[in-house]
């Protein structure tokens, strides 16, 4: 039996503001399958340190309970430097997170190949190789919560850009002098469809409310969710005319309001799109739930250690 076709392990860790979810995934012939998984706190209040040391503590653990991980995924809740593996900027968390090192210290910890990757394209990628988007060549996904988490996945792969921000779908421009975003601009996306702008559209304390009410029959929160999922459709049309997906995948913790939400998209998108057949086109929910975030994280540390070792193994200009 040659080596390729032998099963290996990979870590993922996903960081979030209340819980670090891991998973240990198996790759074996081309498919994935979760081995184990658990979550802790998150000690955010304890600033970047003692979060980077978190991780490296619950990486140990999950590493010791599955044996034989090769590599590990960490997904961030924003931006970071995938070269240095360095967090730039996390809106959720308090401390001083621009140029914390974590693939360093947690790699080095575990003495593992460690990768950086936003946990909005760890979701992508996650459903893409064994969720809702499985089988689909081009794909588009959001994830629905505190923000509006995107990611583009085009011929198979998901886009990352040059510095692992592509793929911010909420943070396109839906209405020019539209409310102010977190991010510093006006109008975006997620300024409209964000959880906390949900409960203000239907006149409820939080966006769980919003979809109690709305499924009790409240008329404000009826109409509030369908004005929400207008500006989803918009958003989602947009990237239609431009990407051609065939799949469209909606997570995060909002998508258990799909019901409520996608007739108005299905709306936005047959008045939007004329430059692709919707026929082709189809919008599901996401498959994997929470863990999405964690298992992407570990196929994407898995497909960066083999890509780097594949760069290794080229000879360089001139080798003899």
């Amino acid at each position: 039996m040659s080596g390729a076709s032998l099963p290996s392990r990979h870590l993922g860790l996903d960081l979030g503001g209340t819980n670090i979810k891991w998973v240990v995934v198996e790759r074996h012939a081309g498919d994935w399958r979760v081995l184990d998984r658990d979550q802790v706190a998150t000690p955010a209040a304890d600033g970047p340190d003692a979060v980077v040391q978190r991780l490296a503590t619950v990486g140990a653990e999950a590493v010791r309970r599955s044996e034989r991980v090769i590599s590990v995924g960490i997904g961030i809740p924003g931006l970071y430097d995938p070269a240095a593996g360095t967090t730039r900027f996390l809106v959720n968390f308090p401390g001083a997170w621009a140029g914390k090192a974590v693939a360093g210290p947690v790699g080095a910890a575990l003495a593992l190949p460690a990768f950086l990757i936003n946990d909005a394209r760890a979701f992508g990628l996650a459903e893409l190789r064994l969720g809702a988007g499985r089988g689909a060549s081009s794909m588009i996904g959001l994830t629905l919560g505190t923000g509006v988490g995107g990611v583009i996945a085009v011929d198979g792969q998901v886009l990352q850009g040059h510095d692992g921000t592509a793929g911010e779908i909420g943070h396109q421009t839906i209405e020019p002098d539209g409310p102010w975003c977190n991010c510093g601009n006006r109008g975006c996306l997620e300024a409209f469809a964000r959880a906390d702008q949900i409960a203000v559209a239907c006149g409820t304390a939080t966006a769980e409310e919003a979809v109690a009410r709305a499924r009790a029959g409240d008329v404000r929160a009826i109409e509030g969710l369908a004005n929400v999922g207008r500006y989803l459709g918009i958003g989602i049309a947009n990237m239609v005319t431009v990407i051609s997906p065939d799949r469209i995948v909606i997570g995060g913790g909002i998508s258990a309001a799909a019901d409520l939400l996608l007739g108005r998209i299905g709306d936005e998108l047959r008045r939007r799109v004329h430059t692709t057949s919707l026929d082709e086109v189809e919008v599901v929910t996401a498959a994997l739930g929470t863990w999405a975030g964690a298992i992407g994280a570990a196929i994407h540390g898995a497909e960066e250690a083999e890509r780097k070792d594949a760069a290794a193994a080229i000879p360089s200009v001139g080798a003899r």
